[in-house]
């Protein structure tokens, strides 16, 4: 991120690869909590400091591991509110763990589909068709 620790949307949204729509969607749903600026008069700009450039990486690893938004949302508020125990992180690690060996064994279904495919459409289309 930049040098200084504070910064106004803009800038927070070049230094993460967001779009400021994005950053602006994310505060709506509460998974940003930027601070509110001296300047803007009653509508005070919002300002992101290097914690919430931590959050969007959060968000970027727990949306790669299958949470949805929503799902990420519920959780920080859930950490927020104090209620995030050790029990409750095993337990959530636990579920994503058995929704990504799913999404994997999906996965290689697909794939040895298409390479039975491949080899079918190689040999000239001899034979059955891959099912």
């Amino acid at each position: 991120m930049v040098k200084r620790r504070i910064v106004l949307i803009s800038e927070f949204a070049r230094a993460t690869g967001l779009t400021t729509d994005t950053v602006r969607f994310y505060v709506r749903l509460g998974l940003l909590r930027p601070g509110a600026g001296t300047k803007g008069g009653r509508h005070a700009y919002q300002v992101f400091a290097e914690s919430d450039v931590s959050a969007v990486e959060l968000i970027r690893l727990s949306r790669a591991a299958g949470l949805s938004l929503k799902e990420i949302a519920a959780l920080g508020a859930e950490r927020r509110a104090g209620r995030m125990t050790s029990e409750r992180r095993i337990e959530i690690v636990s579920a994503q763990i058995d929704k990504l060996e799913a999404k994997a064994a999906d996965l290689k279904a697909m794939a040895d589909y298409l390479r039975a495919k491949r080899t079918w459409l190689v040999s000239g289309e001899q034979g059955a068709e891959p099912t």
